[in-house]
């Protein structure tokens, strides 16, 4: 990780625990704006497979500032310490997630991936089957919007550790 000075146009190492940019003060509307959507996305969505698609994103997305917010949140709702460790794994540890969680998961990773350029049609049809539209729509969002979120912090490497979940 390194940043740029403008006096000598060299570059020096940020260490990994300092955010290389504080985005929500540059750009307060943008953040106020995710927020909105954040907050779009979150109405009425089961909050247990909420935590899972935002922990899964965050985990193939290797944004360890989320994992730490999403794991914390995810136990905070009342999920396990099991499924949370097993969330990396989850098509071997598939008995421990419902039919409905594991074909959200798969869209998930699908989305998230996007390995060929597209979600392949049997993977869509998996949620579909268990979803009804404006359930699967709003997982959906929630997979872009953490996607969005994750590579926020990615880039500007927002430091993990510090995040504590709100009281019920």
């Amino acid at each position: 990780m390194t940043t740029s000075t403008a006096a000598t146009d060299t570059v020096v190492p940020t260490p990994a625990h300092v955010s290389r940019l504080p985005l929500a003060e540059r750009l307060p509307e943008f953040h106020r704006a995710m927020l909105r959507l954040e907050a779009a996305t979150a109405k009425d969505i089961d909050p247990t497979l909420y935590h899972l698609i935002k922990l899964r994103a965050s985990q193939i997305n290797r944004c360890a500032f989320c994992i730490d917010m999403h794991s914390k949140d995810a136990l905070a709702g009342g999920e396990s310490v099991e499924r949370i460790v097993q969330l990396s794994a989850w098509e071997e540890s598939g008995h421990v997630y419902t039919e409905r969680e594991l074909a959200a998961l798969a869209l998930t990773e699908a989305v998230t991936v996007l390995t060929d350029g597209s979600v392949p049609d049997e993977v869509y049809a998996r949620a579909a089957a268990h979803f009804e539209e404006v359930e699967l729509a709003r997982v959906i969002a929630a997979i872009v919007t953490i996607n969005a979120w994750n590579r926020i912090g990615v880039t500007t490497r927002m430091a993990p550790g510090h995040y504590a979940p709100r009281p019920a």
